[in-house]
């Protein structure tokens, strides 16, 4: 199954009131398994980068220069995504940005139910305990050492181990290979010698002594 893991940078907090994306991280999983294909853009929104929003991701005005506007990269982010499932953290929030700029180029919307929220899931799993990126990356032990700022690449890479880990925590490259080592658990054989059989006639000491018993017994059964 083909899955694609989606994070997003933004000039500001609502496409409403004029914000645009700066950034697209998009990641194949085939699997559950990162297959190493991915789409990452940085896009020109064609306006300034509000201060609130470079203090979260470091990307600048400057950065921006000579980035491909969103029309122009458009159709090879459609190309990538195809119709498979997107796993995004607070779907909400990057779909709105997404499909406001699919609005602009003409294009359409990309449904809600097309999206897998990892933020839901976690709510859901871990009810009443903190479920952003990095409150379960600690959860999980999710090394978030290389991330100063927010990324839409490095995002997405936390996002894809975190996924892994609520739908099971599977491994990343297991496969069942010729390579694949196989532990055979050996037992050394025990040879038994049956014994054998042991007599069970009374001997005629022991007959003599039971019927001497019986004989004291009124009414005994054995004599019935």
């Amino acid at each position: 199954m083909r899955e694609i893991v989606v994070d997003t940078e933004t000039t500001g907090l609502d496409p409403r009131d004029g914000h645009r994306l700066i950034e697209v991280a998009c990641l194949e999983l085939q699997n559950g398994v990162r297959s190493g294909v991915e789409y990452v853009s940085r896009i020109n929104p064609e306006r300034l980068v509000d201060p609130e929003a470079y203090a979260v991701h470091g990307i600048s005005d400057a950065d921006l220069v000579g980035a491909p506007v969103f029309a122009e990269m458009v159709a090879d982010f459609l190309a990538f995504i195809g119709d498979d499932p997107l796993v995004i953290h607070n779907a909400e929030f990057d779909l709105r940005f997404i499909n406001s700029e699919l609005a602009r180029t003409g294009h359409a919307a990309i449904p809600s139910t097309r999206a897998v929220d990892t933020l839901t899931m976690a709510r859901r799993r871990f009810p009443g305990s903190p479920a952003s990126l990095d409150a379960l990356c600690r959860r999980f032990g999710i090394d978030t050492s290389a991330r100063v700022k927010h990324g839409a690449r490095l995002d997405a890479e936390l996002l894809a181990d975190v996924y892994l880990e609520l739908t099971g925590g599977r491994q990343k490259g297991l496969s069942l290979t010729a390579e694949t080592a196989v532990v055979v658990e050996r037992r050394t054989a025990v040879v038994r010698v049956p014994r054998a059989p042991r007599p069970h006639a009374p001997t005629p000491a022991e007959a003599a002594a039971h019927a001497a018993l019986v004989a004291r017994i009124k009414g005994a059964i054995w004599l019935r």
